[in-house]
């Protein structure tokens, strides 16, 4: 399997490329802002790679800014979870009045081909098995995505030592909690963690030493 990446300028957000190999076709995931499509280019042309599928963890801006150029640039289909899918042309509904503000003077608009994702959905790209999980809290409609038994993309939800933020239009704390006992924790030890920010991880060490793990591990 063939995993690489680059932080976009703006909230260094990750923007993960996975293929079965080089010279094969892949999916990317989550390309930020600003347009991000000639770094993307960078990536694909170092892999020799053709992008079939883009796919956003979650709604929000600093993930999917790039996602309409991109899918329609390529004619590819967009994944998200239909609960987050309004963002992609409303993207002020789920960002707070600091952010809203500077999104006036911009026209947002849906790619051509969008498709929802719903709750333990499986799409299968480029040989490989995408489960889409839904986990909210950092937003109603966020997204993590098993694949193929050995990567977990946790956009932001889950981060090495650390969880997305809720407390901005659609998250909650409380669904949150509830994601991360109920969808992160059963997830197994040997999955390597491609996160929406920061560095990579594994499972293995967040359940030994991310704090909102451990703390749910010692009530429940």
């Amino acid at each position: 399997m063939l995993v690489d990446s680059f932080a976009a300028p703006m909230y260094a957000t990750n923007c993960w490329v996975i293929a079965p190999k080089a010279g094969s076709e892949c999916v990317v995931i989550d390309p930020g802002m600003p347009d991000v499509s000639q770094q993307l280019d960078e990536i694909l042309k170092k892999h020799s790679l053709k992008p079939v599928a883009v796919i956003a963890t979650h709604g929000h801006l600093d993930h999917t800014f790039s996602i309409q150029p991109i899918a329609d640039g390529y004619s590819i289909p967009a994944y998200i979870h239909s609960l987050d899918r309004v963002a992609l042309a409303h993207p002020e509904r789920i960002h707070g009045p600091e952010f809203v503000a500077t999104l006036s003077a911009m026209d947002f608009v849906e790619p051509k081909d969008v498709r929802e994702l719903r709750n333990e959905e499986v799409v299968e790209l480029v040989g490989m098995k995408f489960k889409a999980i839904h986990a909210p809290g950092h937003t109603a409609g966020s997204l993590v995505f098993v694949v193929d038994d050995e990567l977990l993309v946790s956009g932001d939800v889950l981060f090495a030592g650390s969880i997305g933020r809720t407390d901005l239009p659609s998250g909650s704390a409380e669904a949150m909690e509830t994601t991360l006992r109920k969808k992160i924790l059963p997830l197994g030890d040997h999955l390597r963690v491609l996160p929406g920010h920061y560095a990579e991880t594994t499972m293995a060490a967040e359940k030994k030493n991310n704090p909102y793990l451990t703390a749910l591990k010692g009530r429940y």
